[in-house]
């Protein structure tokens, strides 16, 4: 599958969302997380890391650019690292930070704000679009390599109806 697109009626949605897209991943994935201010990027990857066995607080690293985490998927420790690239002023910070030494085939990377670093940024596996829609979010996941697209394929998501 290389698409999946659903209306989430609240945050319940969205938390269910993330759950069940944990139970997806593979270490080496890369996702960009596309949205506007409160469209539920940081609230999406909180359910992820929880539903993964993060058993403690998640922040949004607006202000450290980077918070690691480490899950167990498939009985194996995975070192997730949670970018939010917001208050970045150039691509080069990125590079200067060192950041692109976490993209690698054991480490899953999720990128909020990734057009921040466009041109220095890994290409993503999947990008998420999340869109404020009256009460609710739209949301479309777009696989782009052959790993997102085998764990689209994994993914087993029934929308809040």
């Amino acid at each position: 599958m290389r698409h999946f697109k659903t209306f989430l009626h609240d945050e319940a949605g969205t938390l269910a969302l993330g759950e069940s897209l944990a139970l997806a991943l593979a270490p080496g994935l890369t996702i960009y997380l596309h949205g506007d201010l409160g469209a539920g990027k940081t609230t999406l990857t909180r359910a992820l890391l929880h539903a993964a066995g993060h058993s403690g607080h998640v922040k949004s690293p607006t202000y450290t650019l980077a918070e690691p985490y480490t899950v167990t998927l498939g009985g194996k420790p995975v070192e997730v690292i949670h970018f939010d690239l917001y208050r970045m002023g150039s691509p080069e910070e990125f590079l200067d930070a060192g950041f692109r030494e976490h993209f690698n085939p054991d480490t899953i990377c999720l990128v909020e704000w990734p057009e921040k670093a466009a041109g220095v940024l890994p290409a993503p596996d999947i990008e998420v679009f999340l869109g404020i829609n009256e009460d609710g979010r739209d949301v479309e996941l777009q696989a782009l390599s052959d790993q997102g697209s085998a764990c689209l394929e994994r993914l087993h998501f029934a929308p809040n109806l």
